[in-house]
């Protein structure tokens, strides 16, 4: 009797156990549906019926049931952005054009002071030196990268001779470079505005560099005369400096008897050999101008200076020469008449007056002895013992007509030693 009632009560807990089981199952599956619900539906069984829900099932329906009206007014909205997008970047590039435009034409001084250095005290009496040489510029190659290829073979230190040339000048260039060569410089280049000439070069294994196609410049290189042809080079030469290197430029009708790279201070924006012919007029003097009428004040004192010469100069890759160049490029564009060597001498010494703003450009006359040109070595040189000693790095043959048959004379002179070379020719071009 007493197991019989023991098997009932453990039958009764047993099944009371199932049936908490089985609550305790119920409470967690539903549970996990709440949470489940509350995650998908934060808004609850409202969202249904919610005019969101609503609108996006009518799109759904709709986009079904409207095959290619809304499609093609999409597309037509997607044209619309695009063009819109494409005007807002050109106006940001033109306000960033702007602004860097703004940006340049800020105070020079402080620009160059930021540049060069932080500012200092000015220091005791006669300690103070100013500083001459302006920062280069950062190469910017993409301007011309087959310019670039050409320079990065050619170039010594970042630094070249460039000469322009075209068929009219074949004889002298021929002297140009046998000279060149014979010294024993190899970072020279001609810039050939030919294609004869190119060819030349080439066939005398001489660096040349043959530029891409330019109307505007192309027949005035085939054909154009000295000074056409010398009115080029300013804009020729302004990718050389944006490239990042200093050129020494150089005309045809030169000689060189020595290496001028060796003899250049580098100090300065524009290095240039003088039309000056003594002291006075190449390195500058005090010349008095006298006029009676003014009684007691008559007297008035200038400076002057003989002009730099534009066809063998030395010039750094820094924003004042590269201004240079498209001052002077402007000005022999839209003043037609003018020589480049009064204008390029003209943009250098002129000062900041009244509505023009001077170049902010430092520049150094070179040793006319040594970088001579042809009035000094006919009427003072060769009649001088003492003078004739002297070798010049380079004879420029610029104020004489006869320029193949006077180079020629200049080297059998100094390169081969024939004393009497010089004798049979003229002080001037009579």
């Amino acid at each position: 009797m007493m197991s019989v009632r023991r098997e009932g009560a453990l039958m009764r807990k047993a099944s009371q156990s199932e049936v908490k089981s089985r609550i305790s199952m119920a409470v967690a599956i539903g549970v996990s549906i709440g949470c489940l619900f509350a995650f998908l539906y934060p808004h609850g069984f409202l969202s249904f019926s919610s005019p969101a829900f609503r609108s996006r099932r009518f799109q759904v329906l709709s986009s079904e049931c409207e095959p290619s009206e809304r499609f093609d007014a999409l597309k037509s909205e997607y044209a619309a952005a695009y063009e819109k997008n494409k005007e807002l970047k050109q106006q940001v590039k033109e306000l960033t054009e702007k602004v860097r435009l703004a940006e340049q034409g800020k105070d020079h001084a402080q620009k160059q002071v930021e540049a060069l250095g932080k500012q200092s005290k000015a220091g005791p009496f006669g300690t103070v030196k100013g500083l001459r040489t302006n920062p280069t510029v950062v190469p910017d190659e993409p301007v011309n990268r087959r310019l670039a290829e050409i320079l990065e073979n050619v170039a010594v230190q970042r630094e070249l001779i460039v000469a322009l040339a075209n068929w009219n000048v074949k004889r002298s260039l021929e002297v140009w470079f046998t000279n060149i060569k014979r010294v024993g410089i190899t970072n020279y280049l001609v810039v050939a505005l030919d294609g004869k000439i190119a060819q030349f070069c080439e066939l005398n294994d001489v660096p040349v560099y043959k530029r891409d196609p330019d109307k505007r410049i192309d027949s005035i290189g085939r054909t154009g005369g000295n000074h056409a042809v010398s009115g080029l080079k300013f804009r020729i030469l302004r990718e050389f400096l944006q490239l990042g290197y200093s050129v020494l430029l150089s005309d045809v009708d030169i000689a060189y008897l020595q290496n001028p790279f060796d003899y250049l201070y580098r100090d300065s924006d524009v290095e240039s050999m003088t039309d000056g012919h003594d002291n006075m007029t190449a390195y500058g003097f005090d010349d008095v101008f006298d006029e009676p009428a003014m009684g007691w004040a008559r007297y008035a004192h200038t400076i002057r200076i003989w002009v730099y010469n534009s066809g063998f100069f030395y010039i750094r890759p820094t924003i004042p020469s590269i201004e240079l160049l498209d001052r002077v490029a402007s000005r022999l564009a839209n003043e037609p008449g003018s020589w480049d060597q009064a204008v390029f001498n003209e943009e250098l010494f002129f000062p900041s007056y009244p509505e023009y703003e001077g170049l902010h450009a430092s520049r150094r006359t070179m040793d006319f002895y040594l970088f001579m040109n042809s009035k000094v070595l006919f009427k003072t040189v060769r009649k001088d013992a003492r003078l004739r000693k002297l070798k010049p790095v380079i004879v420029h043959l610029n104020y004489h007509p006869n320029k193949l048959e006077r180079m020629k004379a200049v080297v059998e002179f100094y390169v081969n030693g024939n004393q009497d070379a010089l004798k049979a020719l003229p002080d001037g071009s009579e």
